[in-house]
Order: C-alpha cells, then sequence, then structure tokens
C-alpha cells in the first residue's frame, strides 16, 4: 500500500485482527451485492470504505423519490438514474480506488450463477424471496458464502450461510417452500422503518469484511431477529436440513 492507503485504512491497520496483512486481503477482495436498494445502500457504502477492491452491484431498478427514505446511497438528484449508476457516482466520492461493476438488471438465476463464479462473498441485499432463492442455488453451486438480510416494516433479520462448509444449513433449509409459495411482503405495501435497514444492512457489511479476513465467529447457523420497537434481538440457531434439495444434494458434488 502507498502513504495514502496507509493513512485511509489506518483505523482499521491499527486493530491487530486486521494489520496491513487483513487490509491489502480487503484491497484485493471481490463481493458480489445483489440489490441497491435499502440493505445494499449501508452495504455498498462501508464495503467501499473498509476498502473492498472489488464491489460488483447488480440491479435492475431506477431511482424513485420513494426510495429516498432510506436508500442512502442515493440523493434527490439521482432520481431517474440507474440505481447501480448512482450508486457508483455515490461510491466513487467516497472510494476512487475502489473498482466498482455495475450490472444493470434483475439477474436470473443463471447470470447469479455466473456472477458468484469469481468473488469471495455474495451479499443478498434483494427484496424478493424468488430472488433470494436463485442467489442461495448460486452460492450453493459455487460454494461461497452469503451473507443474507431482510427487512420490512420495523423487523429485520440477518444471516450467514457459508457454503464452502458442507456443514452449513443454506437459505432453503430456513425457507424451505419453494418460490412460487412465499408470499413477498414488499415495502411499497408494508412500510419499512428507515433506520432499520441501516443496522441490518451494517450488521451484513460487517459480517462479510469478518468473512473476507476470516476473523471472529460468523452468523453461519444463527438466524438474528430484530424487532426495532423494543430493539429486542433474538437468536436461533439454524441446522442444516438433511432434506434440503438445494444443499442436500450437493454435499457430493
Amino acid at each position: 500500500m502507498n502513504d495514502n492507503q496507509l493513512l485511509r485504512y489506518s483505523r482499521h491497520i491499527l486493530l491487530p485482527q486486521i494489520d496491513i496483512a487483513g487490509q491489502e486481503k480487503l484491497n484485493q477482495s471481490r463481493v458480489l451485492i445483489v440489490g441497491a436498494g435499502g440493505l445494499g445502500s449501508p452495504i455498498a457504502l462501508y464495503l467501499a470504505a473498509s476498502g473492498v477492491g472489488n464491489l460488483i452491484i447488480c440491479d435492475g431498478d431506477r431511482v424513485d423519490l420513494t426510495n429516498l427514505q432510506r436508500q442512502i446511497i442515493h440523493d434527490s438528484n439521482s432520481i431517474g438514474l440507474a440505481k447501480v449508476l448512482s450508486a457508483k457516482q455515490t461510491l466513487a466520492k467516497i472510494n476512487p480506488e475502489v473498482n466498482v461493476i455495475t450490472i444493470q438488471e434483475q439477474a436470473n438465476a443463471t447470470k447469479l450463477l455466473q456472477l458468484a463464479t469469481g468473488v469471495d462473498a455474495v451479499v443478498d441485499a434483494s427484496d424478493n424471496f424468488s430472488t433470494r432463492y436463485d442467489i442461495n442455488q448460486a452460492c450453493v453451486t459455487q460454494k461461497k458464502p452469503l451473507i443474507s438480510g431482510a427487512a420490512v416494516r420495523f423487523e429485520g433479520q440477518v444471516s450467514v450461510f457459508d457454503l464452502r462448509h458442507a456443514d452449513s444449513p443454506c437459505y432453503h433449509c430456513l425457507y424451505p417452500i419453494t418460490a412460487g409459495e412465499q408470499e413477498d411482503m414488499p415495502c411499497a405495501i408494508m412500510g419499512v422503518f428507515s433506520p432499520l435497514v441501516g443496522i441490518i444492512g451494517c450488521m451484513q457489511a460487517a459480517e462479510t469484511l469478518k468473512i473476507l479476513l476470516n476473523i471472529g465467529e460468523s452468523l453461519n447457523g444463527r438466524l438474528q431477529l430484530l424487532d426495532s420497537l423494543t430493539m429486542n434481538w433474538r437468536t436461533i440457531k439454524l441446522h442444516k436440513d438433511p432434506a434440503c434439495p438445494v444443499c442436500h444434494s450437493s454435499i457430493s458434488n
């Protein structure tokens, strides 16, 4: 790292769990973020600020006035602009050294499988079950760690599915109903408390950094549930479903 980088990341470097070696590892890492909305905003902001060198952001939507209540990576001047382009502009102001690759589409299963191939971690910041199942399938197939989050109304959840390990549960183990049978609760209908997506998104960013650095204990095998009206957290222990049609068959692959 050059002198400017040593200064930029000095507060990370002071942490013995990170140090110069860890920061250099972050600088060389590649992360896929699916979604540039309420969750994707703080995730992308903190990963870029932390020096994750390559961010691939995938989202097919454009910025709408209703997004600005919570999607803090966008501003009023971004209305009508593709979310991935708006996000890239903001991230360039925060850390111009980060390589941001934009995918302006609602990625399907085939595309997600392709995108997951060359990354170190995948962060699910999507807002529908169909996409979440496709992301999970891609991560199971490619054996990539998946950092998952969701938020609606005043309730949020976050977990890690570290699919590099054969004994890790996957998202389908947690929600075994098929995508067509799941009922989405979009923010446009249900509403969402603005700071909630920041809390959950920041936790996803933290879990991503821990995964990339191989430090601490991740949320793999644990689901954290937040009621932001009371600020009460609940932890649910997750186990691999031996009958899961998604990750059980991948053990022998």
